[in-house]
């Protein structure tokens, strides 16, 4: 078995939580917008985003456990535990640390979502947005591909359709929002109050009549 073995599987398994991370996410900003219709969603599509979260975590465990036995770097589980503990890239790997506390935070309040008041819920999902932000920085600072050209327009291209997918989000939100419209309501005159608010000469004509 080649030495550096849990070296690639760490790589690999880093851009592939990433990857997941990034699409779970995109999808849950169209769930929760108009991108897919008004229609109410079928169940299999918040499955989807729910399963998307969880093998993003499953991943980031499968980087985190890779790199504690890879030989290359020489990682102890504290420094893959402890933000700056460790002496390689010491700020990007904390970032990415930090990053992963987030993702447990989010996975684990979806996974109780049934016990928690909605507020809490949506504040805790929020730390999604930080999430994505850390583990990117993380990515392009630390990982051994970063200088690869595809990887970096792939990350590109996904920050910004990302970054567009959450300014749709944010001026829906904001539109939903703005107060209604007051409606004014016309009284219903009965037969003798409209005679009572009628025009005298109208009135002389029905009494003449």
């Amino acid at each position: 078995m080649n030495q550096q073995i849990w070296w690639y599987v760490a790589r690999g398994s880093g851009i592939v939580a990433w990857g997941i991370m990034a699409v779970g996410m995109f999808w849950g900003l169209a769930l929760s917008s108009r991108f897919l219709g008004k229609r109410a969603k079928p169940n299999w599509m918040l499955d989807l985003h729910r399963f998307l979260g969880g093998l993003s975590v499953v991943f980031i465990g499968t980087h985190i456990a890779s790199l504690v036995l890879d030989s290359y770097v020489s990682f102890g589980w504290l420094d893959v535990l402890v933000p700056g503990a460790t002496t390689y890239h010491t700020l990007a790997v904390a970032w990415g640390v930090i990053a992963m506390y987030l993702a447990v935070a989010v996975e684990v309040t979806s996974l109780l979502r049934k016990r928690l008041s909605k507020r809490a819920w949506r504040r805790t999902h929020f730390l999604s947005f930080p999430l994505f932000a850390l583990s990117t920085i993380h990515l392009l600072a630390v990982g051994t591909d970063s200088a690869a050209p595809m990887l970096r327009w792939t990350v590109l291209a996904t920050v910004t359709g990302i970054v567009v997918a959450t300014a749709i989000r944010v001026r829906q939100s904001s539109g939903s929002r703005l107060p209604p419209t007051p409606i004014t309501r016309i009284p219903v005159l009965d037969r003798d109050s409209q005679k009572q608010f009628a025009p005298p000469l109208a009135r002389a004509g029905s009494q003449t009549g």
